[in-house]
């Protein structure tokens, strides 16, 4: 993704946000109208954060529809529909912090075991998505800031996707994506 793209899918997060405080949808676009790099189906998350703290992230693990659209309803999303936050207000919209990242297609870890696992996971590389029946979880890459233990990372985790702390089956799937990740 090159400098321009990158302020254009940053501007397009914040333009939605402020849309959606009037309209309440996310910003309506057209693909078309812009540079085939941003047309590619590709998946992403948009992480937003004020004073620092988290105020919202939503995101796709999945491709399935252009980028510059998927970051358009992310972006609203994380505004107005993660369940953890109050939508935000007017007020706070100069404030935000905007960081998106764009997913590698995920890609199926060969694991034998809970250690098996902990040993190939990549700090501040991997992003790590974690599902068993009905329960799912991920991690973007970034969360290595916060938990550089891979034991703490994976145990966090599991936690997130429903699981308990020493929770391990021979049937939990793990798959692992990369991210091109860039913010304002």
């Amino acid at each position: 993704m090159n400098d321009h793209d990158q302020k254009l899918l940053l501007d397009t997060a914040k333009r939605s946000i402020a849309y959606g405080l009037t309209e309440n949808i996310a910003l309506p676009l057209d693909a078309d109208d812009f540079d085939s790099a941003l047309q590619q189906y590709r998946a992403s998350f948009v992480t937003l954060h004020l004073n620092e703290n988290l105020r919202g992230c939503i995101g796709t693990l999945e491709a399935y529809q252009p980028l510059i659209i998927d970051v358009a309803q992310n972006a609203f999303s994380a505004a107005f529909k993660d369940p953890r936050f109050s939508a935000v207000r007017q007020k706070e919209l100069s404030q935000l912090h905007y960081h998106i990242s764009i997913l590698t297609p995920p890609s199926a870890l060969a694991i034998t075991s809970e250690a098996d696992l902990i040993d190939q996971l990549r700090p501040n590389i991997d992003g790590i998505i974690i599902q068993e029946g009905m329960k799912r979880g991920t991690f973007l890459p970034s969360v290595w800031e916060q938990l550089p233990d891979k034991k703490s990372f994976l145990t966090q985790l599991k936690l997130k996707a429903g699981f308990s702390p020493s929770y391990w089956s021979d049937n939990i799937t793990v798959e692992r994506y990369e991210v091109e990740s860039f913010s304002s």
